[in-house]
């Protein structure tokens, strides 16, 4: 496990063709973050903060004990996936004084990966509830934590109430090749959805 190589080439490769702006969302200290840190081939963008006892009194810090900073505007970074697909990954702050924050960041992203903590999983609602009021895409991936209960993912999903068709993958944000396996699940959801044709296979970076 670590973090992908951050590469001084901050170019794009002259062969891709496309490019997709996808969001990592979910509740506070899921592992927004650290996924885009590990995923990003660039020296990923982060907007991190400590965090203050001002920040306590209206942030829920249940679960979270050794979380020293948090992200308050966003974290940027860039992948690419093969010779013509390129992903920028844009990581939102998961306050919940920050929703209008990255509603914003929804416009012209083509779809979102929920970030789910097992421990937490009710704190998941309100963020897929947005997606859904914004009519953006997603599928949702366990981030699993050392510390946090194993569950079916069938029981995850009933107790998510996710449709059929929502991906829903195990991946830890601390790892690049799981992570990676993640954003490819969330592409193709989405492409099957927008009826596009795939941009040249789809595969690890």
């Amino acid at each position: 496990m670590g973090s992908a190589p951050a590469s001084d080439d901050v170019y794009l490769r002259p062969s891709v063709q496309t490019a997709v702006k996808l969001l990592i969302v979910g509740h506070f200290a899921v592992g927004k973050t650290t996924f885009v840190g590990a995923l990003s081939e660039i020296r990923p963008l982060r907007t991190e903060e400590v965090m203050t006892q001002a920040g306590a009194l209206v942030d829920d810090l249940a679960g979270t004990r050794d979380k020293t900073t948090t992200t308050v505007a966003l974290d940027f970074g860039r992948l690419t996936l093969n010779d013509a697909l390129v992903l920028y990954l844009f990581g939102t702050p998961g306050q919940q004084r920050f929703t209008e924050l990255w509603q914003d960041m929804t416009r012209g992203a083509f779809g979102a990966l929920v970030l789910a903590d097992t421990r937490r999983l009710d704190h998941s609602f309100e963020v897929m509830g947005v997606l859904e009021e914004l009519g953006l895409p997603y599928a949702v991936a366990l981030n699993d934590f050392d510390d946090a209960p194993a569950h079916d993912l069938e029981e995850v999903r009933e107790a998510l109430d996710l449709l059929p068709s929502t991906p829903l993958v195990r991946c830890d944000a601390r790892d690049r090749v799981s992570s990676t396996e993640a954003l490819i699940a969330l592409v193709e959801y989405l492409l099957t959805r927008t009826g596009e044709s795939r941009p040249g296979e789809l595969e690890h970076a």
